[in-house]
């Protein structure tokens, strides 16, 4: 069954727990080209969503494929940022899903939390996904 307007709502597990280390950040920013980091850039929580939305990406009931997926926005609402020492999760949440023109155009929110429980920021994305092409219609 692919993924309908039905499916919003649904709400995946918080994806294991991350320490946000010096050694992880300072990683992170040479794979982006920057040095002397002083502090935790705001996309490091990619590092930590992006386990998040594989959790959707993978449910077998969507009929989701990552090559038929486009990233077309992303948001975030910051209540503090991302510190060294950080452990965090995220949970992520289908939001709303419109099909239009054969494409799925799914909006999800994660709420990026400490394991203490403190929240640090909302992360809302907008996926375009073109579905599989039924037989006999020439994929």
């Amino acid at each position: 069954m692919p993924i309908t307007p039905e499916h919003a709502g649904r709400e995946y597990p918080p994806t294991d727990p991350y320490e946000i280390t010096a050694v992880k950040v300072d990683e992170f920013a040479q794979a982006l080209g920057e040095r002397d980091v002083h502090r935790v850039p705001p996309t490091f929580a990619m590092v930590v969503l992006g386990d998040a939305w594989q959790a959707m990406f993978d449910d077998p009931e969507l009929g989701l494929a990552l090559h038929r997926i486009v990233h077309g926005d992303q948001k975030f609402t910051w209540e503090r940022p991302l510190r060294i020492g950080d452990v965090v999760t995220a949970t992520l949440r289908i939001d709303r899903v419109v099909q239009r023109g054969g494409v799925d155009m799914i909006t999800s929110v994660a709420a990026l939390d400490t394991v203490d429980g403190e929240h640090l920021a909302t992360a809302s994305a907008l996926f375009l996904h073109t579905p599989e092409a039924e037989s006999g219609e020439g994929a």
